[in-house]
């Protein structure tokens, strides 16, 4: 593939390292602050519903259907005609998402009964919840707008910002943290982070002219195209949230803590998720949309085949390296002050479980946008019903099982199930492509397979060698768990990079 998607790849990547790392510090500062117990739980409930409904619908469906949308305008219409499609779309999402912000805030309590009825077992905790959630839930319509704006910049070839964007939304969760530490502070930052991150991106649209003049266009044809694209896509782009969401009502009935061991892991996950998989994909979507209106179905598999080589490039190594340390990890990361030994092996299950789904998660990443640059929903749609379905069945399943045999982590099986979704999901979405013909592996996939599967053994066995029984992590000082992690991957590191390099693998082997 060309340099310039390498490039734009590694400027998303650079700017959502800095936005991940931040982030996890401010995981870090929460673990340590407030451990896992009733009110973590409800502030992450919290703040999970806005963030669920953002994922579903703007920077899942909205996001999918609109740039294409915006991508095909910009190739075949005038730079005036690309100027109205931002204000009528922008208008018209600005007034529906104000009235569902308004809904939601009234109520509240309706959403969070729907979302954790098991909170209502544990006095004073269902009642937090909703007064946390009514602070959060505006955050809806400021990041789903910043993600209308981002949309709008990728497509003009700004990776930057938009990549940037998030660190706001994590300082101002660090600075209530760091000057007000209570969980009500963090309700009133997650408000105040989502407008700030608009706001941020203001002035890259003005300098494009694209700074919107918002107004209401429900009836435009353009909207309703958007609009008809959305619907089906929000079923299948959107089956990990879903998934998730059943997995917070489920561990709302679990044990007291069991929401935040599960949010600290996936959060860890997240981080190599978020760095460079969601940089691919983001980097992808306007290229494979400008190459179907360019009608190149040759560059669009290219697109395709160069995308999942670099997700196995380093999303193998993450998969393997979140297995083999999940434990290690947590207690250097998390274990100090209210976050204790019995919090790292909580969280250790359920890290575990998620690093078995973590290529899974990353091939939706890259496949779906294959099929919505090309305006194609039907096919997601019913791929996601599928794994979503399964997804529910196998959570109810695992935790069912887990209970029953008295496992002492049931939660991870909530991860486990959602891992399986994932999969499913990759795989229908895999072979729906090669059916029809529209991604076509380029050759030398056997030999690059071999080359990840040498350097990933010898990877596993480094860590392995290193890692030790996790009880002698959590009864070590910090400095020392610090010191015994940092060396360990430092070691796994430069084992897999040097293996791959001794057999023969180059940069240069992702340039084309």
């Amino acid at each position: 593939m060309s340099s310039s998607l390498l490039k734009s790849t590694g400027v998303v990547g650079a700017m959502t390292l800095i936005s991940r790392v931040l982030g996890f510090l401010r995981e870090v500062l929460q673990a340590v602050l407030f451990g896992a117990g009733g009110a973590v739980d409800a502030f992450l409930v919290a703040y999970k519903i806005p963030n669920f409904m953002r994922r579903l619908f703007a920077e899942g469906a909205f996001s999918q259907a609109f740039v294409p949308v915006l991508s095909e305008t910009k190739s075949t219409r005038s730079p005036a005609e690309v100027k109205e499609l931002v204000d009528v779309v922008a208008g018209t999402l600005g007034g529906v998402l104000a009235g569902l912000t308004l809904i939601g805030i009234a109520i509240a309590p309706l959403i969070m009964w729907a979302f954790a009825p098991g909170f209502h077992a544990v006095p004073g905790k269902f009642d937090t919840a909703v007064e946390l959630l009514r602070w959060t839930f505006p955050f809806l319509l400021f990041i789903s707008l910043t993600a209308f704006a981002s949309g709008v910049l990728n497509s003009h070839g700004q990776f930057a910002v938009p990549a940037f964007t998030p660190v706001i939304l994590n300082l101002c969760l660090i600075a209530a943290m760091a000057f007000a530490p209570s969980v009500h502070a963090l309700a009133v930052a997650v408000l105040v982070g989502g407008l700030l991150q608009l706001a941020f991106q203001l002035p890259s649209l003005a300098r494009l002219g694209l700074l919107p003049r918002p107004r209401w266009g429900w009836a435009d044809p353009q909207v309703r195209r958007i609009i008809g694209l959305m619907v089906p896509i929000i079923f299948s782009s959107s089956v990990a949230q879903i998934s998730l969401l059943l997995d917070t009502i489920l561990a709302s009935f679990l044990a007291d803590g069991s929401v935040s061991w599960l949010w600290y892991a996936d959060r860890l996950m997240e981080l190599p998720l978020g760095t460079f998989t969601i940089a691919v994909a983001t980097v992808i979507l306007p290229a494979l949309s400008a190459q179907h209106a360019a009608k190149s179905p040759e560059k669009f598999s290219a697109t395709l085949d160069w995308g999942l080589r670099a997700i196995l490039a380093i999303g193998l190594p993450a998969c393997v390296g979140l297995f083999l340390l999940a434990g290690p990890m947590l207690s250097a990361l998390f274990q100090y002050n209210a976050f204790d030994a019995h919090d790292v092996r909580m969280t250790a299950w359920p890290l575990m479980a998620y690093a078995l789904g973590f290529l899974g998660f990353s091939f939706v990443k890259v496949l779906v946008p294959g099929y919505y640059a090309r305006m194609e929903t039907k096919a997601p749609v019913r791929y996601g019903i599928i794994a979503l379905l399964s997804g529910m069945g196998l959570s109810l399943a695992f935790v069912g099982s887990m209970l029953w045999l008295g496992f002492e982590a049931p939660h991870a099986g909530l991860a486990l199930a959602t891992a399986g979704s994932a999969w499913i999901n990759s795989g229908l979405l895999y072979f729906g492509l090669r059916r029809e013909g529209i991604y076509r592996p380029a050759p030398g996939w056997g030999a690059y397979l071999g080359r990840l599967l040498l350097a990933n053994a010898v990877m596993a066995a480094v860590i392995l060698g290193m890692a030790g029984a996790l009880d002698t992590w959590t009864a070590a000082p910090g400095s020392e768990r610090i010191a015994r992690l940092a060396a360990a991957i430092a070691a796994a590191v430069s084992a897999y990079f040097a293996t791959l390099f001794a057999s023969g693998l180059r940069l240069r082997h992702f340039r084309h």
